[in-house]
């Protein structure tokens, strides 16, 4: 065999192999933690804090949707009977910090079972208000900020990742430039920003980023003020986002909070914990979020570094490709290159190709990842119909100069909330819908449907059955149900440690 022929085998020997290791490859398991911002309108019916504890309980109690906690699972942040586990695989708990009302996604596999899972969630929430009487005297947001009171709550994604002992140390600064630009095509978009440090004495940002201890944050905190300097941006959380990498996130927020409990991890995989998301509205945005999120993290997996694109500065990056005006996103890496946020996307983007043709919806997700770009470096004014801060930034655009309004108006940061409005009959992203101006990936029954049943391909469905189960018994017996098993009696346990197991064990 001469050298030629010798080269050419070996480079179709190489094909071969990775082809054959690419089908060998599971998938990935994600699920989506949301934290939705409660205003109440009527003074009658008390605090917000009390009133999503109303709506937990009627959804639990009354709509009899799943079965509540009858344990603690932490004594501080989620005691006895402040949530549970539904029949559609999710959980939904009032979270002691902040007091808010929360959603966790049931485990999925794929873009059209996470996205159908987490709308269920916003319908049984939406239908508890009607059936409590409170439309109109009570209204929650899908969104990720406060505009008037300075505060900002999560849309965290969980993704099952191998990790290696180098996986924090050396890798997942690979992982930074892409957070920091994926916002130019899944971020939510907000009028106006906010301010750290207002207050005479404060620390700086640039100080509290170098000392998280949380008596100097929770004095910052109520320094945060409306930054008007700023009309729109991209990203709700920017300017919220102190580190790249932090445990301790309660008051020193992260783009990632390391996290290690033993009941999300599968063999050598862990939960990957992503604070710095946002809570889309479109379903288009959602999915290539996550989509190219998981595929990113396959790179990463495998060893895949990009040294040329690491920033500067991600969170001083993550902040001014939020504000910048001219859509042009420059960014500055430690090359010395100048590049864009839609040039560090494209060069993500070229790594993974490799894997197209393993999935109809791998093919997906490169398609669309690349078309989008190619809008966005066109006229992103194209993609208000599938992208979030397009299609506010377009609405409410047309509706201030018909209104002769500045971009400071505080009518504007109404509107900007409203468009979060989880009521199909409110909410304006909702009207955007019923008019046919967005591009879905689910149907109104899908939704329906996963009101009540869980992804079919994942120990949701195993954890469904039990509880299906557990509540149809003429008596209610004792039970403690958690993510990775769930306790009957004192006698029964069933395992649920592989996510992608989706059958109860036999017996």
């Amino acid at each position: 065999m001469d050298r030629t022929s010798a080269g050419c085998w070996n480079n179709r020997a190489r094909r071969i192999v990775a082809t054959t290791v690419r089908k060998k490859w599971p998938g990935r398991i994600f699920g989506i933690e949301t934290e939705f911002g409660c205003l109440v309108l009527d003074d009658e019916l008390g605090t917000a804090e009390s009133v999503v504890d109303a709506i937990k309980d009627h959804i639990f109690l009354e709509q009899r949707l799943g079965l509540i906690d009858l344990h603690s699972r932490d004594e501080v942040f989620e005691p006895s009977h402040s949530g549970g586990f539904l029949m559609n695989g999710s959980r939904l708990y009032v979270d002691a910090v902040g007091s808010h009302l929360e959603y966790a996604t049931a485990e999925c596999l794929d873009l059209k079972s996470i996205i159908t899972n987490d709308r269920a969630g916003h319908r049984i929430i939406s239908h508890a208000l009607e059936q409590m009487d409170l439309v109109g005297r009570v209204k929650l947001f899908n969104n990720s900020v406060d505009h008037f009171g300075g505060q900002t709550f999560g849309t965290h994604e969980n993704y099952l990742v191998h990790m290696t002992e180098d996986f924090f140390t050396d890798r997942v600064p690979h992982l930074y430039s892409f957070l920091v630009t994926r916002q130019i095509f899944a971020g939510t978009g907000r009028v106006g920003g906010h301010i750290l440090g207002e207050k005479d004495n404060l620390p700086t940002v640039g100080q509290i980023r170098q000392n998280p201890i949380d008596n100097i944050w929770v004095s910052a905190v109520y320094g945060v003020g409306l930054d008007d300097s700023i009309p729109f941006q991209l990203s709700q959380r920017a300017d919220h986002i102190l580190k790249p990498v932090a445990s301790r996130v309660r008051f020193n927020r992260a783009l990632i909070n390391p996290k290690w409990e033993h009941f999300y991890s599968h063999n050598d995989q862990q939960r990957f914990h992503l604070l710095f998301g946002e809570s889309n509205m479109m379903e288009f945005a959602y999915a290539l979020k996550v989509g190219t999120t998981s595929l990113v993290l396959r790179l990463i997996e495998e060893g895949h570094s990009f040294p040329d694109q690491m920033l500067v500065d991600p969170i001083e990056t993550l902040r001014s490709v939020s504000r910048d005006q001219s859509w042009k996103w420059p960014v500055e890496t430690v090359s010395g290159e100048h590049e864009t946020a839609i040039g560090i996307q494209r060069k993500f983007l070229e790594a993974c190709k490799k894997y197209g043709g393993e999935s109809a919806e791998i093919d997906w997700i490169l398609e669309h990842w690349a078309s989008t770009l190619d809008a966005l470096e066109i006229d992103p004014l194209k993609l208000y119909d599938r992208l979030d801060w397009v299609a506010k930034y377009k609405m409410l655009s047309e509706f201030r100069k018909s209104e002769g309004l500045e971009w400071s108006d505080p009518y504007l940061h109404s509107l900007d909330m409203e468009y979060h409005n989880i009521n199909a009959k409110e909410g304006l992203y909702y009207a955007l819908q019923s008019m046919g101006d967005v591009q879905r990936i689910t149907s109104e029954l899908d939704v329906i449907d996963a009101m009540t049943d869980p992804p079919s391909n994942t120990r949701a469905n195993a954890r469904s059955q039990a509880i299906k189960k557990i509540m149809s018994g003429k008596k209610l017996i004792p039970y403690m149900i958690d993510w990775s098993g769930i306790a009957i009696g004192r006698s029964e346990y069933i395992d649920l440690e592989d996510p992608f197991n989706p059958n109860l064990p036999e017996g």
